[in-house]
């Protein structure tokens, strides 16, 4: 459940959120985000103490949003194969219009070694759950019928989630948004059984 917050934490929150995923964790100071938001420094340790904190609170929020995601889709679709669908189009389509181009925690995963334990941990507990997701997702498809795994759902799912994660780091490095499609579409049809 997402923490109720004030209008300027939240837009504190967005901000720093941006910033995260442009440029990860020592791309920017409280400076930038009092510019951003245009208010003192001062106030946004009135909102987060300490930059550990403000992080931790931005990947936390994110973590918990993709997890509300991930049983959305579940409860929708109740699909394996519509609800990967859906979690690849909902990359793809963040990647396309520029709105969310890039995983934080992806980003964040960079700094892994020299992140503060309370931010690392959450990163971590993210691709935690992410991996969990993805191997129940998969399990429940090869159960159907509907994939047909190379390897154990645990193993299949992190290769997938890679590969998400590759292809986002591909399209960005190479300035190309359609190759994130191009990357993940051919490994999701090998799940797929004949």
């Amino acid at each position: 459940m997402l923490i109720e917050r004030s209008p300027k934490a939240r837009e504190i929150i967005l901000h720093t959120r941006q910033l995260l995923t442009s440029g990860g964790y020592n791309s920017f100071s409280y400076a930038d985000i009092a510019e951003l938001v245009q208010i003192q420094k001062a106030s946004i340790h009135h909102h987060f103490p300490s930059k550990v904190e403000l992080v931790q609170a931005v990947v936390a929020e994110y973590r918990e949003e993709a997890r509300m995601g991930m049983a959305a889709l579940e409860q929708n679709l109740n699909d394996p194969l519509l609800e990967l669908q859906a979690y690849i189009d909902y990359w793809s389509a963040c990647i396309s219009e520029g709105t969310s181009p890039f995983c934080i925690c992806v980003m964040l995963s960079v700094e892994l070694p020299k992140l503060p334990r309370e931010i690392s941990s959450e990163v971590s507990g993210h691709f935690s759950d992410l991996a969990d997701w993805l191997t129940a997702l998969l399990r429940k498809g090869e159960i159907s019928g509907i994939f047909q795994l190379d390897e154990a759902p645990e193993i299949q799912a992190k290769s997938v989630m890679a590969t998400v994660h590759g292809a986002m780091l591909a399209a960005r490095a190479l300035e190309n948004t359609a190759l994130f499609q191009e990357i993940v579409h051919p490994v999701i049809n090998r799940l797929i059984h004949k």
